[in-house]
């Protein structure tokens, strides 16, 4: 599931600089999160990194939009086409995700 910010976000932007994708942007009111950015962290983190410094935890998985681990690792894999690290840690099939816990 993409991750999303709810309407309960205080603006405070602490979750932007933590997202290994460049997936999170100031909105008018609130941050929000492109879906077709967000992998859940997965490939770089065991768990969401927006989520973990959200002072009010508004950062949470969207059951609205459903993805598994694969399609997750798939995705970073595409958005950091550059990032040889991941590609062997994704080819080993022994990269970090919030699935792993």
């Amino acid at each position: 599931m993409a991750t999303y910010i709810t309407e309960d976000c205080i603006n405070c932007g602490a979750c932007e600089p933590e997202c290994p994708n460049e997936a999170i942007s100031e909105g008018e009111e609130i941050y929000l999160i492109d879906a077709e950015l967000c992998t859940e962290c997965v490939g770089f983190f065991d768990h969401e990194a927006c989520q973990a410094v959200c002072p009010v935890e508004c950062c949470i998985p969207n059951p609205a939009i459903p993805e598994t681990e694969a399609v997750l690792i798939e995705r970073a894999m595409k958005l950091h086409p550059e990032d040889g690290e991941l590609k062997k840690k994704a080819d080993a099939n022994v990269y970090p995700s919030r699935f792993r816990k």
